[in-house]
C-alpha cells in the first residue's frame, strides 16, 4: 500500500446521467487497489483486487 495514484479515468464536470469508463489494467501488477468515486460533497472509496 504505497498510496500512489496510478490512473485517473474521468476528471471533468459531467451532466446528470449514466456513464461508463473503460479501465485497462494491463500495465498494472496484480494486487489490491483502491478507487474513489466523487461527486460534489459525496465521496466513496472502494477496494478492487486485480488478478492477472
Amino acid at each position: 500500500m504505497r498510496g500512489e495514484e496510478v490512473m485517473i479515468l474521468v476528471n471533468e464536470q459531467l451532466k446528470p446521467g449514466t456513464y461508463e469508463a473503460d479501465f485497462d489494467g494491463s500495465n498494472l501488477t496484480s494486487g489490491v487497489y483502491f478507487y474513489r468515486l466523487q461527486s460534489g460533497d459525496y465521496q466513496q472509496t472502494k477496494k478492487m483486487v486485480l488478478i492477472k
